[in-house]
């Protein structure tokens, strides 16, 4: 055993040097260029010895060159996905290209007038696996402005009046704007930081979207996104209720249950919306007493009793309970009389 485990991994690395040496004197042909990333990926993903290996030949940083400097589009594409899957591989890769440089690289590609939807959602991932854990990552990525960008991408990317998507180019938008959404939430957690307080500035923009459309695939990202914006950060959650993003909340959570009567789904995004209340809600609880106005309790108790929900799920939507009535002398009322 011990000697096929050392077989592969000197296949691993011939093979990674051979495609390291294709893609050097490939310049002139995009095509071998991007089979040839294509190979590097499928070689290096989830596998971090052979991503921490092409570290150390120079793939990294040849890749990380060649997506600056081709002029072929498919061949950058390529070269940024590649730069991630390695990034979030191997934390020696991401700590080695976790730079302000790296992250004024990817604003250029960001800000560029010819760049294609597909090449700015590389670029948004590359920025994922860098801030992803890391408290390095999550600093460049405020003294650059790159988190600007990406609050503007969230506000502009997508419209709700244009939410077809059975459009190709409407939903290529949706894929960048999930991204987006999806870094914006590694930019404020684990560690929890003050990029919190920077990307409250697009609550009124989330909570527009909210008021809009109940589709699963806008709630659930900019659920995400308030819940972990807010968690554990009065502030930014005396902010959120300012705007009136609670109240949109609780509004949003009654539609759900009324459609839980007919759909699975809505039971499911009914919770989702609930452990986002809860964060709003779970370091002031006096916030929660302006959920009474929306029966917010009932409608919960409601939700608990739902036969399809895991243990999991019924916990969180237990503790939400608790911190609505924890100031509510009404809904503990209610709560003694059922």
């Amino acid at each position: 055993m011990e000697n096929q485990n050392l077989q592969k991994t000197l296949y691993m690395k011939t093979d990674l040097n051979l495609l390291l040496e294709c893609l050097k004197y490939q310049m002139d042909c995009p095509l071998s260029q991007k089979e040839a990333l294509i190979t590097i990926y499928s070689i290096c993903q989830q596998n971090s010895e052979a991503s921490e290996y092409f570290r150390e030949i120079g793939g990294l940083r040849f890749i990380n060159d060649l997506a600056k400097s081709s002029v072929h589009c498919i061949v950058k594409e390529a070269a940024l996905f590649t730069l991630g899957i390695i990034i979030e591989s191997n934390v020696y890769c991401q700590q080695s290209l976790c730079t302000s440089a790296l992250f004024e690289d990817l604003i250029l590609f960001l800000i560029n007038k010819d760049s294609g939807v597909n090449l700015k959602r590389m670029s948004v991932y590359v920025i994922l696996v860098l801030v992803s854990n890391n408290k390095y990552g999550q600093t460049y990525v405020r003294e650059t402005g790159c988190i600007g960008l990406l609050l503007q991408l969230f506000r502009t990317t997508l419209s709700a009046s244009e939410m077809n998507l059975s459009d190709e180019n409407t939903y290529q938008c949706y894929q960048l704007w999930s991204s987006v959404c999806s870094t914006l939430c590694a930019c404020v957690n684990n560690p929890q930081n003050d990029n919190q307080s920077i990307c409250c500035a697009v609550f009124p923009y989330a909570k527009e979207w909210l008021e809009s459309c109940t589709e699963p695939e806008i709630v659930r990202p900019i659920c995400s996104f308030v819940g972990l914006t807010v968690a554990n950060n009065s502030t930014v959650q005396k902010y959120f209720v300012s705007v009136g993003g609670l109240d949109t909340l609780a509004q949003v959570l009654i539609k759900l249950m009324h459609d839980s009567c007919m759909s699975h789904s809505s039971t499911k995004l009914a919770v989702v919306v609930t452990k986002t209340l809860d964060a709003c809600i779970a370091n002031d609880s006096a916030m929660g007493g302006a959920l009474a106005k929306y029966h917010t309790v009932s409608e919960l108790l409601n939700l608990l009793s739902n036969d399809t929900l895991d243990t999991g799920e019924k916990i969180s939507i237990i503790l939400t309970i608790g911190h609505c009535t924890e100031v509510c002398g009404r809904a503990q009322e209610y709560l003694l009389k059922v």
